[in-house]
């Protein structure tokens, strides 16, 4: 019997499984806002802070806030926009991109410990529903 997806079991999943994966790593211990700005940085490119106020849905005074914070910490830096002198753009630095690595490479080892446990046929489902979940995700950032 073939199951048709539940929209409402999928969401109340996701957020569960999101909840889980955010709080593995226990290293590095930053506030969520911190690290999604760390990530969007890091997987998406520099961008300007109006970008970054849109992406993390916070305000401008945050966002600003946010990144003179993460500039003093060495972990992005401010450059002058090739396209407009008078805007800056936000890029991820070497440490900034080490703490994304490394929280994932912490993430990584738990979820192996975790889907170890799991019998085959499961791992092999998750594995199966990989693509149909990146395609969403994609679908999302459109």
């Amino acid at each position: 019997m073939v199951r048709e997806l539940d929209i409402t079991e999928l969401t109340v999943v996701m957020e569960r499984f999101t909840r889980m994966n955010i709080r593995l790593p226990a290293v590095q211990r930053l506030s969520f806002t911190t690290l999604s700005v760390l990530h969007t940085l890091a997987t998406r490119g520099p961008k300007r802070l109006g970008e970054l106020t849109a992406d993390e849905q916070v305000t401008q005074s945050a966002i600003t806030q946010m990144v003179t914070k993460l500039e003093r910490e060495g972990l992005v830096e401010r450059l002058p926009d090739p396209s407009d002198g008078r805007a800056v753009i936000v890029r991820i630095t070497p440490d900034g991109a080490a703490i994304v690595e490394g929280r994932r490479a912490e993430r990584i080892k738990h979820l192996e410990r975790l889907a170890a446990q799991l019998p085959r046929a499961e791992r092999t489902a998750i594995a199966a529903a990989l693509p149909a979940l990146l395609h969403l995700v994609e679908l999302g950032e459109q």
